[in-house]
């Protein structure tokens, strides 16, 4: 068979086993672009004429298996018949290689997400290989759009309709050990024996697990119980207006058994809607997010963190879970116990596997004496913010750090100008700056300070993608970019409460918006006290709220003193109902915020439009489905 392909390799072994190597030219990653798709279709066509015993699919990349579809190609879908063109085009090629008579299987080593895992779902087995970067998933949800692929139709047949569901509509990913106790792995096995262990399942001619007669009762005529189920969950997180994709999944699924063809006019509203668009934007703006630090050749495996509070120990337990040798200093144990505790429960809910777990604990050094600042590739200072106190203790860092080492500060408010006057050299330091929860949020900010040693810059970009967060380079201001336009959105909220609209109200107004918290909640959340001190830095003088003074005088201070503008109890805000919200309420409430954003870019405190849309998303949870402050603005 010969065959003239770009991307594809085909191999042939003497007893006629076929291998299907995709190794896309050109990409350090695999993804099903339009010929790619054409050159599969090739293949098929050979196999038609001369079936080989079994046909093995598997990735000639390090990066992974297939990381889905080619996003850039979904940019030119501006007329419905290319929409559903696209969608065809997957549909009945993965239809086809489901449908051939010779054993099909796919080996998963690394990500396999989108249309590549539609592409192992249409195999007849599926082996996943146990390492930490496999990870399967059909996260199309997060772009604005559907499986379209046969996902919706063949998931929920091997793993069962709650779990698939649960899968399509929340983006989320599963491990080569998960996937096989779901069902949607046949074999989970190491790497040293991938090869003969996929030739042997291939071979095997065992039948796939059935699914359990209760979960194909929920795949059939139970159908509707399920999909009730689904739509009331999607619904506390995603509102139709903002977010149509996660119930147009669960529509076609229900109604046209997966295949979205049938539901033309479902692909149409879907693809066209300015929600997959921003949501497609919002893809690229992270992608560009990830490449900084890139150039660097910095590389940390050893971290001192001083200061065990909620920032530093938070820290210092998420460089532990990533892999990182990690010292914590603080003047006692007993200090840094709150925050070994939390680090103890961090591990046990992320690793899921106790051995895995006590290795990341074990990771993770109480250090009084300051021993491991001599050792550190990076060190991060996240004591209090007090400029005599940071002074003193740069001081005694420099003449122990070692060449190279990155001397980062975690101050939120503080200019670094201010902070580096005692250092000999005072372009090393740069700002690393963390959002609370650290675990939760994605986005870091790397501080530039005035003549910074662009290497040190650039070494702090590439140890924040290290740690697997998003570094967003920031020039030295007050707030950087993510405080400074939060606080004029949290004064403007308070000022509405000092005017007589409910707490419950205003944030009625925005979550409608489409923030993921309201500001009244997220002030509580924060610290009233701390909203205060930011506030009288950020609003540039002018008078603090009322409602916020009061409560700070009665020491309410929100979620950590169990009262602020709301109750607290288990970490959740007690509301009373919403009154009817005012209109032009959340217009009115987020103008303050954008005018910053357009400030800070033209002061060029972030280098651009499409970097300060990105940090504010990140960094604030900013309505996704707008492309960000500044696109909602543009086409508003």
């Amino acid at each position: 068979m010969t065959l003239n392909l770009q991307h594809w390799r085909v191999e042939r072994d003497a007893e006629g086993v076929a291998t299907a190597i995709l190794d896309k030219a050109g990409e350090s990653a695999n993804s099903l672009s339009v010929a790619v798709m054409a050159e599969l279709a090739q293949i098929l066509d050979g196999f038609d004429q001369q079936p080989p015993k079994g046909l093995i699919f598997r990735s000639g990349k390090a990066a992974g298996f297939i990381a889905g579809a080619d996003i850039e190609e979904f940019t030119q879908l501006d007329t419905p018949e290319k929409g559903r063109a696209l969608v065809e085009r997957g549909w009945q090629l993965f239809n086809r290689l489901a449908a051939v008579d010779y054993p099909t299987l796919a080996i998963i080593r690394g990500h396999c997400l989108g249309g590549g895992l539609e592409l192992a779902l249409a195999c007849r087995y599926l082996l996943a290989v146990d390492e930490p970067a496999t990870k399967m998933g059909l996260p199309e949800v997060m772009l604005g759009i559907f499986p379209g692929w046969g996902g919706m139709l063949r998931l929920p047949q091997r793993v069962g309709p709650a779990a698939a569901l649960d899968m399509m509509l929340t983006g989320k990913s599963l491990d080569a050990k998960r996937a096989k106790r779901m069902g949607l792995a046949d074999e989970c096995v190491p790497p040293r024996v991938m090869e003969p262990a996929a030739r042997q399942l291939l071979l095997s001619g065992q039948p796939r697990r059935p699914l359990p007669a209760l979960q194909r009762l929920l795949n059939g005529p139970l159908k509707a119980v399920v999909a009730n189920g689904a739509r009331k969950q999607v619904a506390k997180k995603a509102r139709p207006e903002h977010y149509p994709a996660p119930y147009a999944i669960i529509d076609i699924w229900q109604k046209h058994n997966g295949n979205a063809l049938a539901a033309p006019a479902i692909i149409d509203r879907i693809i066209s809607s300015p929600t997959a668009r921003n949501l497609v934007r919002v893809f690229f703006l992270q992608e560009r997010l990830k490449g900084f630090g890139k150039a660097s050749e910095f590389s940390a495996r050893r971290v001192h963190v001083i200061g065990a509070g909620v920032m530093g120990g938070d820290i210092a337990a998420w460089c532990a879970l990533r892999g990182m040798t990690v010292t914590l200093q603080d003047q006692s144990l007993e200090r840094m116990g709150p925050a070994l505790q939390r680090a103890n429960k961090l591990f046990t809910r992320r690793l899921r596997d106790p051995l895995k777990a006590r290795a990341a604990f074990d990771r993770l050094i109480p250090d009084v004496n300051g021993d491991g600042v001599a050792h550190a590739d990076v060190v991060i200072e996240a004591i209090f913010e007090n400029v005599e106190a940071k002074h003193a203790l740069f001081k005694a860092l420099e003449p122990r750090l070692k060449p190279g080492a990155v001397l980062a500060t975690n101050t939120s408010s503080l200019k670094l100008e201010d902070l580096r006057t005692v250092l000999q050299q005072p372009e090393r330091l740069v700002g690393i700056h963390f959002f609370n929860p650290v675990a939760m949020m994605p986005l870091v900010e790397v501080v530039e300070a005035e003549g910074a040693d662009p290497d040190a810059v650039q070494a702090a970009c590439a140890f924040v993608r290290q740690i697997d967060k998003l570094p967003l380079p920031v020039k030295s201001a007050p707030g950087f970019l993510v405080n400074a336009v939060l606080a004029p959105y949290m004064l403007a909220a308070m000022r509405a409460v000092d005017e007589g609209i409910s707490p419950e109200t205003v944030d009625e107004a925005m979550l409608a918006f489409g923030m993921p918290m309201g500001p009244i909640e997220l002030v509580d959340t924060v610290g009233l006290d701390i909203a205060l001190a930011a506030g009288q830095q950020l609003a540039g003088g002018a008078a603090a709220p009322r409602c916020l003074l009061a409560r700070v005088e009665k020491n309410q201070l929100g979620k950590k003193s169990a009262q602020g503008f709301y109750a607290w109890a288990d970490g959740k805000a007690k509301k009373g109902s919403a009154g009817a919200v005012p209109a032009g309420l959340a217009e009115r409430l987020v103008k303050p915020l954008i005018d910053r954003v357009e400030q800070l870019v033209a002061d060029s405190i972030v280098a651009d439009a499409d970097l300060a849309d990105a940090g504010v998303i990140f960094g604030t949870g900013f309505a996704p489905f707008t492309g960000g402050p500044l696109n909602f603005r543009k086409n508003k």
